[in-house]
């Protein structure tokens, strides 16, 4: 299967925090600060981050860039 065609998965916050590890209010300020991605939203109290962003943004810390 051609990876343009696998449909981007979604991770919810708890999954988040566990490969990401700050509390829920400091991702939340990173959000608003344009710091962490910014989420998709699924419904109007339910919201989920592409895995390819939080990977992304995994790489940028591991290679020293500030998060």
């Amino acid at each position: 299967m051609d990876a343009s065609n696998t449909p981007a998965r979604l991770i919810r916050l708890p999954q988040v925090l566990e490969r990401f590890p700050v509390s829920a209010t400091k991702w939340y300020l990173g959000i608003k600060q344009g710091i962490y991605p910014a989420p998709v939203k699924l419904s109007y109290r339910c919201a989920a981050w592409r895995e390819s962003d939080i990977n992304a943004l995994i790489e940028r810390v591991s290679n020293g860039e500030a998060a």
